[in-house]
């Protein structure tokens, strides 16, 4: 049997790739997506091997994560629960897709991860399998008594490895999980479990602390930023033209000086739990709110509303695993519509973890200062007498219900 592994070198693949390969007695071949871990990729071939790999790929997928998965969702403007920026979520399909391709490259018989049977991953995933490779079987250790009977926890799972020689990051002092890629870095379980306990303090620099600095040792003076769009897409960082994936890595330096874009968030996981989360999301969150700028002076009134009320479900179609849905494309298809006329540039100001507009400006606004001025409108585009028969047409309904109902008693009323 020919098992490929979704691979990141730490804790849970760690364990996975040496207890497949003996209770399977299966040739395993690594798989680990290269989309912005940096140096938690080095070494990663020869640990691999040393665990049981026959073969071990690291494929550089940064610029299509970037371009075709990143993008696409920040053109949506999609925030889960109104905090997260999805930043695994939006990972997960792409280096299943990897997987798969591997998979049928060296005819193996199964595909393999260390989603938890508790976690959001194992859905998006097998979701994605099901979508592009629907006959490949998903093996699972997770989900299988006998791993869970010789691994109830992470501490076990921290032993097994001392024992093995097999150097992780976790380790009884910091039992943590990190999950880290171009778009952010994620904490969750041991210490994490507990919502009172305060991420952000100082004190706790093992984390929370890679991407991003803590706010309080972020500058002491502002710094500007200005990101041009065209359709949507930012296509340029202080006037220096730069790839998708150029852009990511521009804004993750800005952010991550001054201490945005992070996140500690209770959320609602697809399985029915709420788990804890913490995040560093610097350059996303610097590119969502500077997009959302640009939308405001460029988009229609109603695209703009039509687009937001399906917004809430496009995220939840990202955090549920559900990229390569027929939903989720139909949505997008609506989103790049609405995107056309999403051109100009806007200015940040980046200040102790801060976001704040500080201009925005497009060739294509539809804000027009002669009409909104409150002076004497010199286009004679909007008379003012003419909200009289508005206001009295839209409140006709509400006057006809007042006078067959009796009116509306005040919320609080006696």
């Amino acid at each position: 049997m020919k098992i490929v592994l979704a691979y990141s070198g730490g804790l849970d693949t760690s364990v996975l790739l040496s207890w497949i390969k003996e209770t399977y007695e299966a040739e395993m071949i690594a798989f680990c997506a290269n989309i912005g871990q940096e140096e938690e990729l080095k070494g990663l071939d020869k640990k691999a091997r040393k665990t049981g790999a026959s073969k071990c790929y690291i494929d550089d997928l940064q610029e299509e994560f970037a371009t075709d998965f990143i993008f696409p969702l920040f053109r949506a403007g999609a925030v889960y629960e109104g905090q997260y920026y999805l930043g695994t979520s939006i990972a997960r399909p792409l280096i299943a897709k990897r997987m798969i391709e591997i998979a049928r490259a060296e005819k193996a018989d199964a595909i393999a991860h260390g989603a938890t049977g508790k976690g959001n991953d194992q859905v998006r995933f097998e979701l994605t399998a099901a979508a592009l490779a629907p006959t490949l079987e998903t093996v699972v250790p997770w989900r299988d008594e006998r791993f869970r009977a010789q691994f109830p926890g992470r501490a076990e799972m921290i032993a097994y490895c001392e024992a093995k020689g097999i150097p992780v990051q976790a380790s009884a002092r910091k039992p943590f999980s990190m999950d880290r890629n171009l778009l952010h870095i994620s904490y969750e379980a041991g210490i994490l479990e507990d919502p009172w306990f305060d991420a952000s303090h100082p004190k706790n620099r093992d984390f929370f602390n890679i991407l991003s600095v803590f706010p309080e040792d972020a500058p002491d003076r502002p710094e500007y930023v200005t990101l041009d769009f065209e359709a949507g897409n930012c296509v340029a960082v202080n006037g220096k033209a730069l790839s998708p994936l150029g852009v990511m890595k521009t804004l993750n330096k800005l952010g991550g000086k001054h201490g945005v874009g992070r996140v500690d968030m209770v959320e609602n996981r697809y399985v029915g739990m709420k788990s804890r989360g913490v995040y560093e999301t610097p350059g996303g969150a610097i590119l969502h709110f500077a997009h959302r700028q640009m939308e405001s002076l460029t988009m229609d009134r109603e695209v703009m509303h039509l687009r937001d009320s399906l917004i809430p479900r496009y995220a939840e179609l990202v955090y549920y695993g559900y990229w390569f849905s027929p939903e989720r494309l139909a949505l997008q298809a609506l989103v790049e519509e609405s995107q056309q006329n999403v051109t100009g540039t806007v200015r940040v100001k980046l200040y102790k973890g801060n976001l704040i507009a500080a201009g925005r400006k497009s060739p294509v606004s539809l804000y027009n200062p002669q009409i909104a001025t409150m002076e004497a409108d010199p286009t004679k585009a909007y008379n003012q007498s003419d909200a009289t028969g508005f206001i009295r047409l839209n409140g006709l309904r509400l006057r006809v219900s007042s006078t067959v109902h009796g009116p509306r008693r005040l919320a609080g009323g006696g």
